[in-house]
């Protein structure tokens, strides 16, 4: 399968998007990991510590990480999480 995350820069930016948002993620006692970058410009991630069994963690990823990570990578489509 063909993944964007191939494209160094590409990760970069994505990585450097989630920075952004891992403080506030850290501070509830959890966290983020980019898992891969699909040719469809989706971003797939792992929530980790109190982010995976969070009831709120669905609106943590569409309101906060997806719109962080899309305002910063215009090339990203959605933001998806693989463990939830």
């Amino acid at each position: 399968m063909s993944t964007l995350q191939d494209i160094p820069d590409l990760q970069r930016q994505v990585e450097e998007a989630l920075d952004t948002m891992r403080p506030y993620l850290e501070a509830d006692g959890g966290s983020v990991r980019l898992v891969d970058i699909t040719a469809e410009g989706v971003v797939e991630l792992e929530l980790l510590g109190a982010c995976e069994t969070c009831p709120m963690s669905s609106m943590t990823l569409r309101a906060g990480i997806e719109q962080a990570v899309k305002r910063s990578v215009p090339q990203i489509t959605r933001v998806e999480a693989v463990n939830v």
